[in-house]
């Protein structure tokens, strides 16, 4: 069955790790919807790290973000807290909060609902739904470590952005990709084979 999935992005460095994952999951014949909300501070970020023109609220915005035209994603301002994606009711397999802000880490651990993003969020952990957050911050405070805890309890899925380097990267693309190969895969989306460990070949004599 294709997969309806919720992507959140907001203003945390990193929107090349969402800019990938809306690349992937629109190519993808396993999804069938995308729903994106991006909040302001993300679409500052966006405009800063991926030099675009983003206004953040226009449904083109969603294509600009992408690179090319698309009738799978659905672009939602954050401020419609009366979205669809704002009730259980509305089915969707996954959420992804890519990156997400401690602010919105502190929301979310806190119950406190100010925008779509936020609320989606907490419909998807009531619903008892997959929801993954990519936290991007370094060096985490207690308070930090303490509200990610508190999601991972509540049943969030807690993947950092934290590259790795076993593929031997030659790019920042290598490495942005390979992370996002790693959420898909908790999304269950098939994808490239070039983030699995296949074992060290080992030249030594037994």
């Amino acid at each position: 069955m294709a997969k309806k999935i919720i992507v959140g992005i907001t203003g945390a460095s990193g929107a090349i790790y969402a800019q990938r994952l809306l690349h992937y999951l629109e190519e993808s014949p396993l999804v069938e919807t995308i729903n994106l909300v991006i909040t302001s501070a993300a679409t500052t970020v966006i405009r800063e790290e991926l030099s675009l023109k983003f206004s953040g609220v226009r449904q083109t915005d969603a294509e600009l973000l992408l690179g090319r035209p698309t009738t799978k994603i659905k672009h939602f301002p954050a401020k419609d807290i009366g979205a669809s994606i704002a009730s259980g009711s509305y089915p969707v397999d996954a959420m992804v909060i890519i990156p997400c802000s401690v602010n919105t880490l502190g929301m979310l651990a806190a119950g406190i609902v100010r925008d779509l993003v936020h609320r989606a969020a907490d419909v998807t952990l009531k619903e008892s739904r997959r929801l993954i957050l990519v936290p991007r911050e370094t060096p985490l405070n207690r308070i930090h470590l303490e509200n990610l805890l508190k999601l991972h309890q509540a049943g969030a899925t807690i993947i950092p952005a934290m590259p790795a380097f076993y593929h031997n990267p030659s790019t920042i693309l290598d490495l942005v990709d390979h992370f996002v190969f790693r959420i898909l895969d908790h999304l269950g989306v098939a994808h490239s084979d070039e983030s699995i460990w296949q074992g060290r070949t080992s030249t030594n004599k037994q």
